[in-house]
């Protein structure tokens, strides 16, 4: 293999990037504040909750159909046909009054996520070197780590200084340049609709569970989904919790502070992976993310804010990528939709019922204290499970 297969920064590197940074930004931007505007509308912390959550159930259902619509129809089309229905849902939100009707614009705009999400993560995988493949990924799956911590300090300054609308005009924009970066990328070589119609049929003759899910990568899916619920707690109540501490200033910074240290974490657990193998960076980032959550609970301050910020990069933040990587890598090209899709559905199922979960503990006594206790002790239950699934 010479070394222009090795490079990690080409077109199509750059290109990839950025479909997934827009789209995630569209994401992170709108969960970070759409609780606060739907209990604006006058709903519950546990109806705001689900607002946010049917998001990811949105994407859920569509990452359930976009494995198997991602080899039949072709990997670029499906990403087009999806990333134009999140664009589209994102103009719908300007015509929002009342929570019934954004939780309809929520749903079809998760559904749009879903499938769009997994056809990037799709491409990339077939763009990035392969020998370096845990490195190029963790510099892809920044586009995320940039998302994280953008998406919800844009969106908190716009819905401060411009209201809802000022957000969901951001969103849009985000929306549109995903798709024109995904239009431009080249996968002619490898999108399925581009082979010969008889392998065509024989790669995709799968029956009953295989056509939704790849098994072997479900082990590795469940425990980044338990992770990902303790991490959504902070995604979707870290405002209202906030308020409670009296740590609005501290917080607003969480999310910077987290995206920095996964910026400068990230390539270098990617590296790790690569040399060292998986359960270094997967035991490490669930025991991370458990002490930051704690803390936060048991005595929030500046201090812990900040290293609950630490921890949580080097939790899901850094699980997300290197078990993203585990299930692309070990998967045949015929069935890495699947596995991506496989991986998705788990840590959407967590984060879009997450949210609504999580907030029936919150109680007028101790407000939002409780969810982050839960969401610690759910997070450290996937330390077993980690440890059997990536026993050698």
């Amino acid at each position: 293999m010479n070394n222009a297969d090795e490079k990690i920064f080409t077109k199509s590197f750059f290109l990839v990037f950025g479909a997934l940074l827009f789209s995630a930004l569209v994401m992170y931007a709108l969960m970070s504040t759409i609780t606060e505007y739907a209990t604006s509308l006058g709903s519950s912390a546990t109806v705001a909750g689900l607002v946010s959550g049917i998001y990811i159930f949105g994407g859920l259902c569509s990452r359930i159909y976009s494995g198997n619509a991602l080899e039949r129809v072709g990997w670029r089309k499906t990403a087009l046909i999806f990333m134009s229905i999140h664009f589209l849902a994102c103009l719908f939100y300007f015509l929002v009054d009342n929570v019934t009707l954004l939780l309809i614009v929520r749903f079809v705009h998760g559904i749009g996520f879903g499938a769009t999400a997994n056809a990037i993560v799709t491409i990339a995988s077939s763009v990035l070197p392969k020998k370096r493949f845990g490195e190029a990924f963790g510099y892809f799956m920044m586009g995320t780590t940039i998302a994280v911590g953008l998406g919800p300090y844009i969106s908190g300054f716009l819905y401060d200084v411009y209201g809802s609308n000022g957000c969901f005009l951001a969103a849009s924009i985000f929306s549109a340049l995903a798709l024109i970066f995904i239009y431009f990328v080249d996968v002619s070589k490898s999108d399925p609709a581009n082979k010969r119609e008889d392998i065509r049929k024989e790669e995709i003759t799968y029956s009953g569970i295989e056509k939704v899910f790849e098994i072997s990568a479900i082990p590795v899916s469940f425990f980044t989904a338990l992770t990902s619920l303790g991490y959504v707690s902070i995604l979707s109540f870290y405002r209202l919790y906030a308020v409670q501490v009296n740590l609005t200033q501290a917080f607003s910074w969480f999310f910077l502070l987290y995206s920095v240290v996964l910026i400068l974490t990230r390539p270098l657990a990617g590296k790790i992976q690569d040399r060292h193998g998986d359960r270094i960076i997967c035991v490490t980032g669930i025991i991370a993310q458990s002490i930051g959550l704690f803390l936060i609970a048991y005595a929030p301050s500046y201090a812990t804010v900040f290293i609950c910020a630490v921890c949580a990069a080097l939790g899901f933040g850094t699980l997300n990528s290197a078990c993203t990587t585990i299930v692309t890598r070990n998967t045949p090209e015929n069935r890495r939709s699947y596995a991506v899709s496989t991986f998705f559905i788990f840590c959407d199922a967590t984060m879009g019922f997450g949210p609504a979960l999580l907030g029936s503990f919150v109680s007028q006594s101790l407000g939002y204290t409780p969810v982050y206790y839960i969401s610690a002790i759910i997070t450290f239950l996937a330390l077993p499970i980690c440890l059997i699934s990536l026993k050698k």
